[in-house]
């Protein structure tokens, strides 16, 4: 059974939306946006599953996306990409280019790993991506074990059993002139989640009494290796692609403060970030770098309570 709570979703120009397997084992979630967005993206974990992320970088020359997704499945699931685009193209997105009559709706993505260690048949995850797409909304967001985050575990350092479900978050903050930023994760992760408000641990791994263990910091990580957590901070502020890298590179900082350990040579972790542009350019900045920093900082907040959002959604008694 999927469980799920809803967060509201106050950032113009997006849409998020969510499909799950109907046995509740895998799903995909997808930010749909309104038109060609400028986006970026981080990659800090040393084995990521990604869809498209080479023309993200500063000096890329086609660096928008009309859609962002995250997907179960590991490289299978990267396969939603192509129902994604289905849905975008058969409801009017997308741009002829070079003067060729067919359009393109260029997304980007990255998977995690959820695949189950016994034989069977996989998702269709074209099918995920398609439902997803279609799913989409403005209004709010489903958080818990929904879309990417449906098979997702917490606490893998003392083995598969001990760990505890992860699952998706959404956060949101508002800024001034009436914008917003918000982050969306998908939380899969070897690691340990804590407050790092009040510094208590939140989920990881449980003993035989069902008391959580947290990580031994001193030295590697043991049992299941492997995790991913993947995000995206989007904001309806109009700034340049280079403020986005700062903004995203910011935030790792924070969810590095949440989940221990982070960013280990065999989980994929990353951070998309875009801005819609939807509420204008922001107040002239007072020193070079002040915007990128000052909604760095913010992205930051928004990507904890996000993780805290979907291990606490997660693992929430029926």
């Amino acid at each position: 059974m999927v469980r799920s709570a809803s967060a509201r979703l106050s950032v113009r120009g997006v849409r998020i939306g969510q499909a799950e397997t109907e046995e509740g084992s895998s799903g995909v979630s997808v930010a749909l946006f309104d038109g060609p967005t400028p986006t970026v993206v981080d990659v800090r974990g040393g084995a990521s599953a990604t869809y498209d992320l080479a023309s993200l970088t500063l000096d890329a020359t086609f660096g928008r996306r009309w859609a962002i997704f995250f997907s179960g499945g590991s490289l299978f699931g990267l396969d939603a990409a192509a129902g994604i685009r289905d849905r975008i193209l058969e409801t009017g997105g997308g741009v002829a280019v070079f003067e060729n009559p067919h359009r393109i709706a260029p997304v980007s993505g990255a998977a995690l790993y959820d695949l189950p260690g016994r034989p069977g048949p996989l998702p269709n995850y074209r099918d995920l991506g398609y439902a997803a797409t279609q799913n989409a909304t403005a209004k709010s967001v489903r958080v818990g074990r929904v879309g990417a985050g449906t098979g997702a575990l917490v606490g893998k350092y003392r083995g598969r059993s001990s760990a505890m479900r992860g699952g998706v978050g959404w956060a949101e903050r508002q800024l001034g002139r009436g914008a917003h930023i918000g982050a969306l994760v998908a939380v899969n992760a070897v690691g340990a989640v804590r407050d790092p408000t009040h510094g208590r641990w939140v989920a990881g791994a449980r003993d035989s009494h069902g008391r959580l263990r947290p990580p031994m910091t001193r030295g590697p990580a043991t049992g299941g290796i492997l995790g991913t957590t993947l995000g995206l901070l989007v904001t309806d502020l109009e700034v340049d692609r280079t403020v986005l890298q700062r903004i995203a590179s910011i935030a790792h900082s924070g969810l590095g403060a949440a989940i221990v350990p982070f960013h280990s040579a065999t989980d994929g972790d990353l951070l998309f970030a875009a801005a819609t542009g939807v509420a204008g350019p922001p107040a002239k900045e007072l020193r070079p770098g002040g915007t990128a920093d000052a909604l760095g900082s913010v992205a930051a907040a928004c990507a904890v309570e996000a993780v805290l959002t979907a291990v606490r959604s997660g693992n929430r008694p029926s």
